[in-house]
């Protein structure tokens, strides 16, 4: 056992927490039962928004996972000694946020069980399916990873797998925008931004996780953090967060400019209702401008943990207005005309989120979580600076 990550002396309070993470998880487990046996109607999904809250807690853990994995690429690919003592936990975040988040999707789905013909009669045109090749080779590959950094005898081998994991990890990312940059049914997806918008969104929403998992782990060990490393955390973290409101302005920007798209962005920036006052509120003031402002005044690791939890609570924001709302929005089938028919057209189709969901993308996390600790307190995942001095 790592007794250097969980000592002994907190084995209580450690299996307590175990335990309380492992009743969410079955809560999730729970919920995608009842769904599954009394169909989706008990949730707040329907025929016009086909992707509900538990796709929102999905993608926020698939696009995080494969932004925590920065950590690791900047200590291994671009030789950074700091960033290097966190890599082995930086890989193990990945890993586990990567199945959580899929076991939110595959749950979601119904007749889970059906996903082995997805997978052996693949459709090499569907961007959906070139996505199970994305992900299971990223989970191959930082596996490899971690192997490299944690045995003595691969570590001559770890530069080359973490290049490959740095560039496999923008692919996931670029596939993950692709699902709906390749989706012209709907307003608000169809543009090839979405690719490097969600890489952006993968560095903040991921590096913001790992602060919070690393001052869980140290606060855990009585250690305290050097406050030059901090400093250099929270200043990247910083950056991500300043490129993730441009690129938010260029996306929205760009909209304005086509005329089919001025109503959506009417909808979306002033008439929306809920998703216009997540927008503003949540996803721009909330997961970006106070965060800014916090993480440029931050003295204390304090005041970088809040920023990171606003950054966190932001970036669920903005993926409910993207997701939700995009679905919201209905299709223009007859520019510059009128249609109205039994089947909601022309109409904003409303959606209520509904328990079981948010219990399954609970479910998603508390799956993440749970690998995350076991596999601290069994392996060595502690950053160790000693090794990795700051000056270096």
């Amino acid at each position: 056992m790592n007794n250097d990550v969980f000592s002994k002396n907190k084995d209580g309070a450690f299996y307590f927490v175990l335990g309380v993470i492992g009743l969410v998880m079955l809560a999730g487990l729970g919920a995608a039962y009842y769904m599954e046996h009394y169909g989706h109607v008990v949730t707040g999904m329907t025929n016009q928004i086909v992707w509900g809250l538990p796709h929102v807690f999905a993608i926020f853990l698939i696009v995080a996972a494969s932004g925590v994995l920065n950590v690791a690429s900047i200590g291994s690919v671009f030789g950074k000694p700091v960033y290097k003592a966190r890599a082995p936990l930086s890989g193990l975040l990945a890993i586990a946020m990567l199945a959580g988040g899929l076991m939110v999707l595959m749950l979601d789905l119904g007749r889970s069980d059906r996903l082995i013909i997805a997978m052996t009669y693949l459709n090499l045109k569907s961007v959906f399916a070139l996505n199970v090749f994305l992900y299971t080779i990223f989970f191959t590959v930082v596996a490899l990873y971690l192997w490299t950094m944690m045995d003595r005898k691969m570590h001559g081998y770890s530069k080359y797998v973490g290049f490959a994991a740095f560039i496999w990890r923008l692919a996931l990312t670029t596939g993950t925008g692709a699902i709906f940059g390749f989706l012209v049914a709907r307003q608000a997806y169809g543009t090839a931004l979405l690719a490097p918008m969600f890489i952006i969104m993968s560095f903040s929403f991921g590096l913001a996780v790992f602060m919070i998992v690393q001052a869980v782990m140290y606060r855990w060990n009585d250690r305290v953090l050097d406050e030059a490393i901090l400093h250099r955390l929270k200043n990247l973290l910083a950056v991500f967060v300043a490129a993730v409101l441009y690129f938010t302005a260029v996306y929205h920007m760009t909209n304005l400019y086509f005329a089919k798209q001025t109503d959506f962005e009417r909808f979306i920036l002033l008439d929306g209702g809920i998703y216009t006052t997540l927008f503003w509120v949540g996803q721009v003031l909330i997961g970006g401008v106070l965060p800014l402002f916090l993480l440029f005044t931050a003295k204390k690791s304090g005041t970088v943990l809040v920023a990171s939890a606003l950054i966190i609570l932001g970036g669920f924001f903005q993926l409910y207005v993207f997701l939700i709302g995009g679905q919201a929005f209905p299709l223009n089938l007859f520019p510059g005309m009128e249609a109205s028919s039994s089947f909601f057209d022309g109409r904003i189709h409303p959606y209520s989120p509904s328990l079981p969901e948010f219990l399954l993308g609970m479910g998603g996390i508390a799956a993440a979580a749970l690998i995350t600790a076991i596999a601290a307190k069994v392996l060595h995942f502690m950053p160790d600076d000693k090794h990795h001095p700051v000056s270096q």
